[in-house]
C-alpha cells in the first residue's frame, strides 16, 4: 500500500507493568506513531470503553481501533471482557487481538469463539516482540480497513 492510514488509538489491556513497558517500548523501536493506551484489567477495560469513572471523558479516553487484550488479569480476566465487548452492539467491532502468555488450546478455541480477530502468544525476547509489533502494525494498521 502506498498510502498511509490515518494512526489509531490502540488500547492494551495487561495487568503486567512490565509487559505494558516492552510493549511501549517495542511500540518506539518499530517506529509506530499510534496513541498506545493502557488499562490494567478488564475491569479497566470496560470503563475505558463505556467512559466510566476516570475515563467518563471521551476526549481522555477516545475510541480505539484496536484492543491489545492479555487474557489473565484480575478483577474480571480477558475472556469476560471480550465476551461483553463482543456482545455489545456499539463494541463489536472493535478489532480485539489476545495478546497474552497462554498457549492453551481451550483459551484459543474459546477466544475465537467468542469473537476475537486474531490470537498471539506474547513473546520471550524483546526483538520478538518488536517483530510482532511490525507486523502488527502492517497488518492492522495499512492492510485491514478499521
Amino acid at each position: 500500500m502506498s498510502e498511509r492510514k490515518k494512526p489509531i488509538t490502540i488500547l492494551m489491556a495487561d495487568d503486567d507493568p512490565d509487559d505494558r513497558f516492552m510493549t511501549k517500548e517495542a511500540f518506539r523501536e518499530a517506529t509506530l506513531i499510534n496513541d498506545l493506551r493502557f488499562v490494567v484489567d478488564g475491569e479497566e477495560l470496560l470503563d475505558y470503553l463505556y467512559h466510566r469513572g476516570r475515563f467518563a471523558d471521551p476526549a481522555d479516553a477516545p475510541r480505539p481501533g484496536l484492543i491489545l487484550l492479555d487474557l489473565n488479569m484480575p478483577r474480571k480476566d480477558g475472556r469476560e471482557a471480550l465476551a461483553e465487548i463482543k456482545t455489545d452492539p456499539d463494541l463489536r467491532r472493535i478489532s480485539v487481538v489476545i495478546l497474552t502468555t497462554s498457549k492453551a488450546e481451550e483459551d484459543i478455541i474459546r477466544t475465537y469463539d467468542l469473537g476475537s480477530n486474531s490470537y498471539i502468544t506474547k513473546p520471550v525476547s524483546f526483538e520478538s516482540l518488536v517483530a510482532i509489533m511490525k507486523a502488527l502494525s502492517k497488518y492492522w494498521l495499512e492492510i485491514v480497513l478499521l
